[in-house]
């Protein structure tokens, strides 16, 4: 039984990506080896077999351990609901709301049930891979910590320090982490890992040297730039600004960039189809004219959202879409806001209240307290798929009498409208396989490649955990997690 946690000098420096390759190379090795987030906050998501909710990264993480996601690998997930608000989500399972105002003393109670999950992953494997929350150097966010060093100190756990060096700083990053940290907090830094680096390793030299002769230190490895990465879904959306622009020849998918958009891997198999281009439409710009399908993805918010759609104007331009003879399709939330209503009476999202949907389906929701969370397979426009449902709120109305889809043993899902150019969903990653996409996609006349989105994935992993092996002192690492020098 040992472990090992990867903290970083900053949010999106790479340790989601890094513990996923440590946790594929370790496997590789043949060891057993789980992931871990103590505390995660992000509004992607995946069904668990034990019939939870974690975040995407520690699902990531556990596909490229091998192992099937259970709660215990992030027992406090928040889902960011508004600036202030987030949904709290402990062992899988909603536990209310955590507002700003009451957040050191809540996430602070939630410590024992922490540990719980930790001993128990820990008795079931040789070694588990940690991932820290954002940075420990933000030290006003110490009091109460159970993400960072306030884990590390409860466990024991060493830590070994992530910096960007893409982002540029990565020396100061690393070195003043190492002077803002409490004395007791950075004793557990046992060493540290330069990631995203471009170019010859020999120029980095005397900086790397530089971090180990400040810090006190030990480097663990210097990681290239790796193109396998894009490969990987992301649980951040910040990603999501890297796509943005349509080329010729291809048809155009385009997906509003919402502000609490959940669940949004679903668009990552689209990615690769080589005959389409998928725009994510950011903030301040319209819909494009030249868009063949627009995907309405997942919400966190819903209400929130679709009034956002409005302040764009973005309703208006998905309804000029659709009467040009374009294809609507809402997943989840997105789905929601494509019917006449959605009332939320006991202010599930917020203020209790109702709202105009945009109208292009036949379907009234109602949000309630029960949140619907199990995988799912059935067929759909002709096709077999799998997904998962993950949502609060019941959706009926006459569209559904023409359902998007047919589950196995549970019955029908969603809606298609009377011209059949306007499908709702509630099932999460329909996509991913190649009969269902290249359905879809045959209806806006483009052609699938039929990969596999999983096996693509899983590919992306080999890589990566393969690519960590040459760069990082693998060796170093398991005598860190296991308590030996």
């Amino acid at each position: 039984m040992a472990g090992l946690m990867l903290q970083g000098t900053g949010s999106d420096v790479g340790k989601s990506v890094l513990v996923a390759g440590l946790c594929r190379a370790l496997a590789n090795r043949g060891l057993t080896v789980l992931p871990f987030k103590p505390q995660n906050m992000s509004n992607n998501a995946a069904v668990t077999a034990d019939g939870g909710e974690i975040g995407r990264a520690q699902t990531l993480q556990a596909l490229a351990a091998r192992a099937e996601l259970h709660t215990d690998m992030n027992p406090v997930l928040l889902k960011p609901e508004a600036d202030h608000m987030s949904q709290l989500v402990v062992h899988g399972k909603v536990r209310g709301r955590l507002a700003a105002t009451n957040f050191r003393e809540g996430r602070r109670s939630l410590l024992p049930e922490v540990l719980e999950s930790w001993k128990r992953l820990e008795a079931r494997c040789d070694l588990v891979v940690v991932e820290g929350a954002g940075s420990p150097a933000e030290i006003n966010l110490r009091a109460g910590d159970i993400a960072n060093m306030g884990f590390a100190r409860a466990t024991g756990v060493p830590v070994v320090l992530v910096g960007d060096i893409d982002r540029g700083g990565v020396i100061a990053s690393l070195v003043g982490t190492r002077a803002v940290l409490d004395p007791a907090d950075a004793a557990t830094v046992r060493g540290f890992i330069v990631n995203k680096f471009r170019g010859d390793p020999a120029l980095f030299a005397d900086g790397y040297a530089a971090i180990e002769r400040l810090s006190g230190w030990r480097g663990m490895g210097l990681v290239p730039w790796l193109p396998c990465v894009a490969s990987l879904p992301s649980e951040d959306a910040v990603v999501l600004d890297r796509s943005r622009v349509a080329r010729s020849g291809r048809r155009v998918i385009a997906c509003p960039m919402l502000p609490r958009i959940a669940n949004f891997d679903d668009l990552d198999p689209l990615r690769g189809e080589p005959e389409v281009d998928l725009v994510m439409v950011p903030p301040g710009q319209p819909i494009p004219l030249e868009a063949d399908l627009v995907v309405l993805p997942g919400s966190k918010a819903t209400m929130a959202d679709l009034a956002f759609v409005r302040a764009q104007g973005w309703d208006i331009d998905i309804a000029h879409h659709h009467r040009r003879g374009g294809i609507v399709l809402g997943i989840c939330g997105g789905f929601q806001m494509l019917g006449r209503e959605i009332a939320d009476p006991l202010g599930i999202e917020g203020a209790a209240g109702r709202c105009a949907g945009l109208g292009l389906l036949d379907v009234r929701t109602e949000l309630g307290p029960r949140k619907a969370l199990r995988k799912v397979c059935g067929t759909a426009l002709q096709a077999r798929f799998e997904g998962y449902e993950m949502h609060m709120g019941v959706t009926g109305g006459a569209d559904c009498a023409r359902p998007f889809a047919e589950l196995d043993g549970i019955g029908s899902d969603g809606a298609i409208s009377v011209d059949g150019r306007v499908m709702g969903s509630y099932c999460h990653g329909l996509l991913s396989g190649p009969a269902l996409r290249g359905r879809l996609l045959e209806r806006i006349g483009a052609r699938s490649s039929g990969h596999d989105q999983a096996r693509l994935v899983d590919e992306a992993l080999d890589r990566l955990g393969d690519a960590l092996e040459r760069h990082l002192d693998i060796g170093g690492l398991i005598a860190l997690a296991q308590g030996r020098p």
